[in-house]
């Protein structure tokens, strides 16, 4: 089925700044609450919210085999569960709609007044329930990085990394949207040198994570696999994702089974859902990897995406400093051969579920994706535009994700993914 949404000389009737991230070639998915205090699914053009709803009630998704209230949900798994024929009939539609020759909604005030919402009129949802969440260890320059920083740099990668794509399962109930506060964790730290008595208290090393995470569809039965070939048919679409990490806690606990407590306290999602067709205009090679993958997880072609990221860190009360900018195309392991892996043993995965890519660092040292990278474990702290430095996050610091696709014709963005972090409570 043709993708007419992506068609880059569409324009909407809608006022569009030509710097959005969401053009009408665009058409996200999210949830949001109105100022009628009603949640519902809709999607974004400019700086205007579209209820979904009121646009399916009201007769212009005629034609398409939608149930009444599918988007009369507070979550879009329903929708996502539909597939990915669904979602672009869906997204060609709304195009349809409010492109700038068609006049069956621009002008019907009465539909519009239901329909259409400034963005400053609504409240941004989380905009699936997450069922199961695994966060990938992807990217080569930060497991490099991490490698060199905790164990021999001769042999920064353990064997297994260039071989498989390493990953383990989140806690997807501390899951959180944009603009949600984070509260500093609290736990046990490596005893003091001299002693056999662990610390207590406050995490000292909170850390963001720049990552981006993909939600899946229902794709298969318990004790079947996905191919790497059909894998993509089961992505939904990517939100950026701060996965903030709390170091101290974690050195502690991460042996023998992995994270833990210093990962599960707070993992932050932008609320509007870009879905890989919008994407599509910005495929890339895949990166060149060191040993031929297992035929699993072999696949040619172009799997990876051109999407730029950025990371600022704004103290309270003073100016934004982007301390990192990076971009997803340096993933060593595609999100393919991701969702390839994660299902070979027939581990099923459903409609909702998401995939953190881990920590996507850059070749360049200011386009590390952690502090732990940029500040290289606290011995080069960075200078923020106030004059204070940072080894890691302190209180009251607000940390902007920011990530955008951008071509000769178009860009596609995701918005902001943001967070503060709050001191700890007594």
């Amino acid at each position: 089925m043709e993708i007419t949404a992506n068609d880059p000389n569409r324009k909407s009737w809608l006022t569009v700044a030509v710097t959005s991230d969401f053009p009408i070639q665009n058409i996200p998915f999210g949830v949001f609450l109105t100022k009628d205090d009603i949640i519902t699914i809709g999607t974004r053009i400019g700086d205007y919210a579209i209820d979904l709803a009121a646009l399916h009630q009201l007769g212009y998704f005629e034609g398409i085999p939608l149930t009444d209230d599918i988007f009369l949900q507070d979550t879009l798994n329903d929708f996502i569960a539909d597939g990915r024929k669904t979602w672009r009939l869906v997204r060609n539609r709304i195009a349809e709609i409010f492109d700038e020759n068609n006049a069956s909604l621009k002008d019907n005030a009465t539909h519009r007044e239901k329909i259409i919402f400034t963005i400053d009129e609504i409240e941004m949802q989380l905009p699936v329930n997450v069922g199961d969440y695994t966060d990938f260890y992807a990217s080569k320059e930060h497991a490099t990085n991490v490698g060199c920083l905790f164990r021999d740099p001769e042999n920064a990668l353990l064997p297994n990394w260039l071989h498989i794509p390493i990953g383990y399962h989140g806690r997807s109930s501390s899951i959180i949207p944009s603009g949600t506060p984070v509260r500093r964790p609290v736990g046990q730290s490596r005893p003091a040198e001299g002693t056999n008595t662990p610390g207590f208290g406050p995490s000292k090393l909170v850390d963001f994570e720049l990552e981006m995470a993909f939600i899946t569809t229902r794709a298969n039965d318990l004790g079947e696999r996905i191919s790497i070939e059909e894998a993509e048919n089961y992505i939904f679409g990517l939100v950026l994702f701060n996965d903030w990490s709390a170091r101290d806690i974690q050195a502690w606990e991460y042996v023998p089974l992995g994270p833990f407590l210093g990962k599960s306290f707070a993992s932050t999602i932008s609320p509007w859902i870009v879905t890989l067709d919008a994407l599509e205009p910005f495929r890339v090679n895949n990166p060149e990897q060191v040993h031929e993958p297992l035929p699993y997880l072999k696949k040619e072609g172009k799997d990876s995406y051109d999407i730029n990221l950025q990371v600022g860190i704004q103290p309270e009360g003073a100016e934004e400093t982007i301390v990192c900018n990076s971009n997803f195309k340096y993933m060593y392991w595609t999100m393919a051969q991701q969702l390839a892996h994660h299902t070979v043993n027939g581990c099923p995965v459903n409609a909702g579920d998401m995939m953190g890519s881990g920590t996507i660092s850059g070749p360049t040292k200011d386009s590390y994706g952690s502090m732990l990278e940029l500040s290289w474990r606290g011995q080069n702290p960075l200078t923020l535009k106030d004059g204070s430095q940072r080894k890691f996050i302190n209180d009251n610091d607000t940390v902007i994700l920011r990530g955008y696709a951008q071509n000769e014709s178009v860009r596609i963005g995701f918005g902001e993914c943001t967070g503060k972090v709050l001191p700890a409570k007594e």
